[in-house]
């Protein structure tokens, strides 16, 4: 049990990094601020703490998919994560922390998910998917 609740933590905690990593460099992108400041939010870290419990029920079953199903699979829970949540914190703080960047946009939906990130969401959950097999299996 330790091992799996420091395990959480741990991918919980890469996520944020990605985040940050993530908004740094989009924020380079759009505004040329050569600072690379990046950000997230506190409330991403249980959040991302989501992503460790989930792949130990799925891995089981989707184990010997091709990585692109697998992939896809993962866009799409990350999307309905992503979408709860968000509409989840709206209810309790009357606001979505991360729909300022999505209202909007072309391909957000409610403000929650922002359609145009699935090849970054794709390649994000292959990296978690290859961390969790490496804590998990070490």
């Amino acid at each position: 049990m330790q091992t799996f609740l420091i395990n959480t933590f741990l991918l919980a905690s890469v996520g944020v990094t990605f985040e940050i990593i993530f908004t740094s460099i989009t924020t380079f992108s759009r505004k040329r601020d050569q600072s690379f400041k990046g950000y997230s939010y506190l409330w991403m870290l249980p959040i991302y703490a989501l992503v460790y419990p989930t792949l130990t029920l799925l891995w089981p079953f989707i184990h010997d998919w091709l990585f692109l199903l697998r992939g896809l699979l993962y866009i799409i829970l990350i999307y309905i994560a992503e979408y709860s949540t968000g509409w989840l914190l709206r209810q309790m703080l009357g606001k979505c922390p991360w729909e300022k960047d999505y209202i909007g946009k072309q391909w957000a939906i409610n403000g929650l998910i922002r359609l145009d990130y699935a090849p970054a969401w794709f390649i994000t959950a292959l990296l978690f998917e290859y961390l969790y097999l490496f804590l998990r299996f070490k």
